[in-house]
């Protein structure tokens, strides 16, 4: 066994255990904060205070955060000024009801796309912020800049949910995240060590979901004994299936928190009675962060942060039936403030006598992709090419063929063979590529919805 892993088995051990998170959460984190110049303690005490408050007064702080958002976006975002404008609408008319929101249309990755800086309240040039990339569900995808103040809140909400659920700081935690074949090695310690360490957090890196893989997974869980772990829900759903295959069942970890796509009741049944452990649901995304959470355990539901913003419910786009999409307006974000954005995922929101709740929920399912016989989670073929190849717009994966297409539509300054050339370095002759345009990719379902694959 290498050093690393002999430090590992000890850390998971008491006293070291609890000696190693005191340390993390009361010492390493506090500098880190500081060094990183970010403002993350006070807010999860403020968020604290928050959901100590009743329901129906909290409902009226939000009602007041919606009013005030708009009017700020009304004073420092162009294309807000301008459609207020021209709709006469008056903000102030939120801060009473709420329904006057609905005069406003809804904000979708097209306007955001199409309107590019016009979204911004100022130039994002010069000032520090955050870029991140929204996913592919509802069609291509677009850019969302957060400032500084949204991020820390972002990472307050993360650390005030797991505490809800008895993860507290000293509690450590476990990351599944995308292997690169080519990733440089570096000396330990490296600024994602240090900052693991101030998280009390480590990463298992994966790539593959076979046999072999998940063994290795099984194995560095064992070893590091994680209070929560997080990750894919289908990502463990895999691993729960080989350890009830290989060991009848077995457990490693206290708490599986899922996120990032749609977890299905029967993964959760076999992930808590194989992997003998308690299964918390959240729901986020690129645009907002971590929205909904099981902050009153699996029976309650996915609760919506009424801090973090206003959420909605409206009928799917191009459907008769009762089908509902959420839509929300974030409260955080004064560099791109999003109001009535349309999420593309499908649940209905529902106001019950301690918080709004999401149920009916669908959502973004990742599958297993075969390439040269290994099964390879979506979610890192979607790593991979954002992050190894890059200049890709977006992407699907047809397995109705053997080997599978991979259709691509690339940036207008990347170049096709070389862009092909990497593509075959990571994964040989397991893709037929193709490069297209939006309206070649297949839609699917009764709603003919975008999909990253395309099952036969």
């Amino acid at each position: 066994m290498a050093l690393r892993e002999k430090l590992e088995a000890l850390f998971a051990h008491q006293p070291f255990r609890l000696a190693i998170g005191l340390v993390s959460a009361y010492v390493a984190y506090p500098v880190a904060e500081r060094m990183e110049k970010r403002i993350v303690r006070s807010k999860l005490e403020e968020l604290r205070r928050h959901y100590q408050i009743p329901f129906a007064n909290r409902l009226q702080l939000a009602r007041n955060r919606l009013a005030d958002t708009l009017l700020f976006a009304q004073s420092h975002v162009p294309y807000y000024r301008e459609l207020f404008s021209r709709l006469s609408f008056n903000p102030e008319k939120v801060r009473q009801d709420a329904g006057f929101l609905q005069d406003l249309p809804f904000l979708t990755k097209d306007i955001i796309r199409e309107q590019g800086a016009r979204l911004h309240s100022i130039s994002i040039d010069g000032i520090r912020h955050h870029a991140c990339k929204t996913g592919g569900s509802t069609g291509p995808s677009c850019m969302v800049y957060y400032d500084q103040e949204a991020t820390d809140y972002s990472a307050a909400v993360t650390l005030y949910a797991r505490e809800r659920i008895g993860k507290l700081k000293h509690k450590s935690e476990l990351h599944f995240a995308c292997s690169f074949p080519d990733a440089v090695k570096t000396n330990w310690p490296t600024r994602e060590d240090l900052k693991c360490f101030a998280m009390n957090r480590s990463n298992i890196f994966f790539s593959r979901l076979d046999d072999i893989g998940l063994e290795e997974i099984w194995r560095t869980l064992k070893r590091r004994r994680p209070y929560l772990a997080h990750a894919h829900p289908s990502t463990i759903y895999a691993l729960a299936c080989y350890v009830e295959r290989q060991y009848g069942s077995g457990n490693a970890f206290e708490v599986f928190e899922s996120s990032g796509e749609l977890l299905e009741t029967y993964q959760r049944e076999k992930i808590s009675t194989v992997l003998q452990c308690r299964v918390e649901n959240r729901y986020g995304l690129a645009e907002f962060g971590v929205i909904g959470y099981e902050l009153n355990g699996a029976k309650q539901g996915l609760q919506l942060l009424d801090s973090e913003g206003w959420p909605e419910s409206a009928p799917a786009e191009g459907d008769d039936t009762d089908v509902q999409e959420l839509v929300f307006t974030g409260f955080r974000n004064h560099l791109m403030p999003l109001i009535r954005y349309r999420t593309g995922d499908l649940a209905r929101v529902e106001q019950r006598s301690d918080g709004l709740y999401m149920t009916d929920v669908v959502g973004r399912i990742h599958d297993l992709v075969p390439i040269n016989g290994i099964p390879h989670p979506t979610h890192h073929i979607m790593d991979m090419l954002d992050h190894r190849v890059g200049g890709i717009q977006e992407f699907q994966i047809d397995l109705r063929s053997a080997p599978p297409i991979l259709r691509i539509i690339l940036d207008s300054h990347k170049n096709a063979d070389k862009t092909q050339e990497k593509i075959h370095e990571f994964w040989g002759q397991g893709f037929d590529v193709q490069f297209v345009n939006a309206n070649d990719f297949m839609r699917v379902g009764r709603h003919q919805k975008f999909r990253h694959l395309v099952h036969p």
